[in-house]
Order: structure tokens, then C-alpha cells, then sequence
């Protein structure tokens, strides 16, 4: 069933959907009057609604029932992602949408390739944020995860954890011999957790001690190097693995 965005939707109410999705359904989609859609608010509530009139740019439903959505894990993870050139970092947050966090953390780190200038242009955070809507859309999820605001690495190691923090480093590397077997993470699950992914050149050295001064739990995906714009995927699905989180 196609599923549309519809903020602040209310049962029994005919309702106009958002520009870009009155666009999909009728332009893409091609869809008619009396069709039946399913809309999501992106707070978690989910319903089906009836296209009434559709126009070019304009399109009317009707929400009717309650729908059950995608379930929410019981983990929230955030995802704090090193940016990534060209397009790697909207393949990052697509995955991770679909594996289900709660948040994508976007931060610099000392390796960090991606122009400081770069990161002051609105063009990317709107490309990240139709990227997460699309995501939410295909995998079925009624809440829409935040793009928080891109910060410096040493700035999150600073604040107060809430919950567990895990970075993944390379292995074989310097910095493995400090790493726990990622088996021992299948012990506790916590309430949420923070997950770091470095960058295209990897983690500073200086920047693995602060983490572990800052009691950052550093782990490894096993023998083999990952892309950095895969190794976010890898690892939420192997942690929602270990904390029976699927």
C-alpha cells in the first residue's frame, strides 16, 4: 500500500496532503479518487485514508481508520556518522532509517574529507531529509527520525551519556587491542545507545583515547575493513542482532 506524510492527521477529516506529496500521488503514482492510501504523521500513528480530489498540485483524503505501523525497536540507537563525501552520507542515513534509529547524529572529525564550507549549505540537509522521509516510507515506519545538527567529535565525547556509547574501530589496527569482544554486548541490552562510525581515512589515534577516557566502548565487525558509508548498516544490524532488537 502506498503510504504519504500527513503531520497532525485527524480521523474523520478530510485533509490536504503536503506539496511534495500531493506531487508523488498524483504525478508519480497516478493515483485516482475512492483509492485507498495509508498516511503516517511521523510521531507514530499511522491510518488509512480515501484520495477524494486530486488536481496538479493539490490532493484531498479522507483518513479514516487506524493502521498499524512498522514497530518502533526497543533499543533507540542514534547513529553519530562522520560525514561523508559526495553522496555516501545519504546512503548512510537511508539504511539507517530502515534498520531503525532513533536519531543520525552527523558529526567532524579529525579525517573528515568534506569541506567545512560545504556543510553551510541548506542544499544537503534538505537532500538528508528527503532521504529519511523516503526511507520511512518504503520500510514501513510511522516515525520520522531527526537529522540532529552536525557537531565536532570532541563535542559529543563531552556530554553527558544518557546511554551506552559504542565506536566501532578498524580491525587489526592499533586501537583493536582495546576493543571487547562484540559477544560481550549481548549481555545487557540498554535502553538506547549511541553508535560512531568514523570517516573515509578512519579514526585519529588522539581521538580513540578521548573516547575510551570518556568510557566509549570501542568494538570491531570482525577481520574485514569496511567502506565507511557501509559500515553504520553493519553495524546496527549486527547490535539489534545481539539485543534480540529485530
Amino acid at each position: 500500500m502506498h503510504r504519504f506524510h500527513l503531520p497532525d492527521f485527524v480521523s474523520d477529516r478530510e485533509m490536504w496532503l503536503p506539496g511534495d506529496e500531493a506531487h508523488h500521488l498524483a504525478r508519480v503514482l497516478r493515483l485516482s479518487p475512492g483509492d485507498v492510501v495509508a498516511v503516517f504523521d511521523g510521531k507514530g500513528h499511522e491510518a488509512l485514508a480515501r484520495v477524494e480530489s486530486v488536481a496538479p498540485h493539490r490532493v484531498c483524503v479522507k483518513v479514516m481508520e487506524a493502521h498499524t505501523p512498522a514497530p518502533e525497536p526497543a533499543v533507540a540507537i542514534t547513529l553519530a556518522q562522520a560525514l561523508l563525501k559526495r553522496d555516501g552520507m545519504e546512503r548512510v542515513i537511508r539504511d539507517a532509517v530502515m534498520l531503525g534509529v532513533s536519531a543520525i547524529q552527523p558529526f567532524v572529525s579529525q579525517r573528515t574529507e568534506v569541506p567545512r564550507a560545504a556543510l553551510r549549505k541548506g542544499a544537503r540537509r534538505d537532500r538528508w531529509d528527503r532521504t529519511v522521509l523516503s526511507s520511512v516510507k518504503q520500510c514501513g515506519r510511522a516515525v520520522v527520525p531527526q537529522v540532529l545538527e552536525t557537531k565536532e567529535l570532541g563535542e559529543l565525547l563531552a556530554m553527558t551519556p544518557e546511554h551506552a556509547r559504542v565506536m566501532f574501530v578498524e580491525p587489526g589496527g592499533m586501537d583493536a587491542a582495546d576493543a571487547v569482544d562484540l559477544r560481550s554486548l549481548e549481555a545487557q541490552r540498554p535502553v538506547g545507545a549511541t553508535v560512531f562510525i568514523g570517516p573515509e581515512g578512519g579514526w585519529d589515534r588522539q581521538e580513540v583515547k578521548d573516547a575510551l577516557t570518556r568510557g566509549v566502548t570501542l568494538v570491531t565487525l570482525g577481520r574485514r575493513v569496511l567502506r565507511a558509508d557501509a559500515a553504520g548498516a553493519a553495524a546496527l544490524a549486527v547490535l539489534r542482532y545481539a539485543w534480540r532488537d529485530l
